[in-house]
């Protein structure tokens, strides 16, 4: 525990920002460890990514905002048409808006604990560790709303929903659809400024939390090595700007992963209290994990006598869901509060007194166990 809590703490001690100084030397320190808990290979890979969503985003809010003052079938169709982009771009399958945006330097950080004996699997383990600018729209009045319902559904409203509103409020055609349309798109717009404006938070839970049991994770998996099990060690940048890491680690290295026996493991804003996976994720539409992946946690879970996690509908993004997008087998790993929201989520106060390590600790057993699960699986 005093290891986690030390990682954490440092960690959170200076601005991760993404595609910037701060992610590059988040980026460095986190292969040094990846080195000390036996990741020989450890480190950083640089790509170009945006530095921030903002851009993208607010492009998109614009359309349809712009698609209302238009209005007749040529706004109709540009709204749906923005609509269908920012889907595709918020999802990470296709953002082909930032080939004219701007871009800075992003780096991950990555290593590979080998197998002991043949390699017979790869287990890929996944904690981005950038963090995320606040803003208005995180505040903790627009975030509580809705606690009840989101427990009882196990879901969270999609993060990405007044964009999509705003788009079919246009298409309607109605004077009434495009005043609500063009308003809820320049309220996006006005957000996303606010958001450009704000600064980076401490990151504590998220994401510090997830790269102290990534780390933790390795170092016991060195320890006690399961026979043929490879353990890749990936701290993805830029996840809080558009998942931009995850993306440039597939990109050079899924050719090298097989479907057959990989699997990858998310571990994501794990100091909440109460450990989740995620059934689906998405800021607009669901993407689904597939329920045979979450199946293995909840055989980890049996295995060390923990409770299996609840499966959630989770409101936007993990980088884990790229890695699905590739036909990887995948879990993506979180944790929930009472209220049914990540605490402290995008905001000044995610420090390392508000993490609950309790919940951290329960994440990296339940962590093992599948990895161990897996690697039973795969046993010669």
């Amino acid at each position: 525990m005093s290891t986690l809590r030390s990682d954490v703490a440092f960690l959170s001690s200076f601005p991760r920002d993404s595609a910037g100084p701060g992610e590059r030397a988040s980026a460095e320190w986190v292969a040094a460890r990846m080195r000390e808990v036996g990741a020989d290979d450890a480190r950083t890979e640089a790509f170009r990514y945006a530095p921030t969503y903002v851009h993208a985003y607010g492009l998109h809010a614009l359309a349809i905002a712009a698609a209302a003052r238009l209005g007749g079938w040529a706004g109709r169709l540009l709204a749906l048409g923005a609509v269908a982009s920012y889907e595709l771009e918020i999802s990470g399958r296709n953002q082909w808006t930032r080939r004219f945006l701007p871009k800075a330097e992003g780096r991950n950080a990555l290593g590979t604990i080998p197998a002991r004996g043949e390699r017979r699997a790869t287990l890929v383990l996944v904690a981005h560790h950038d963090t995320a600018r606040t803003g208005l729209m995180w505040h903790p009045a627009v975030t509580r709303a809705g606690a009840s319902r989101r427990r009882a559904r196990r879901a969270m409203d999609p993060s990405g929903l007044p964009v999509g509103l705003a788009a079919l409020a246009v298409a309607t055609g109605t004077k009434a659809g495009r005043i609500i349309g063009g308003a809820l798109g320049a309220a996006t717009v006005a957000l996303m400024a606010d958001v450009a404006r704000s600064e980076t938070v401490p990151g504590a839970s998220d994401n510090a939390s997830g790269v102290a049991a990534m780390l933790a994770l390795g170092a016991r998996l060195a320890a006690d090595r399961p026979d043929g099990l490879e353990v890749l060690l990936l701290a993805p940048g830029c996840e809080e700007s558009g998942m931009g890491g995850m993306a440039d680690f597939l990109a050079r290295h899924r050719a090298e992963l097989d479907p057959a026996t990989t699997f990858v493991l998310g571990l994501d804003t794990l100091g909440a209290g109460e450990p989740i996976v995620a059934r689906a994720e998405g800021a607009l539409l669901p993407h689904a994990y597939r329920d045979e992946d979450n199946d293995l946690v909840d055989t980890g879970a049996r295995a060390i006598g923990a409770p299996p996690p609840e499966r959630w509908r989770i409101a936007a993004y993990t980088d884990p869901i790229l890695a699905v997008f590739a036909g990887l087998p995948t879990v993506s790993m979180l944790s929930i509060g009472p209220d049914g929201r990540y605490t402290n989520y995008h905001r000044s106060t995610d420090v390392p007194e508000h993490v609950d390590f309790a919940c951290v600790a329960r994440c990296l057993d339940l962590a093992e166990a599948t990895a161990r699960a897996f690697a039973a699986r795969h046993a010669g």
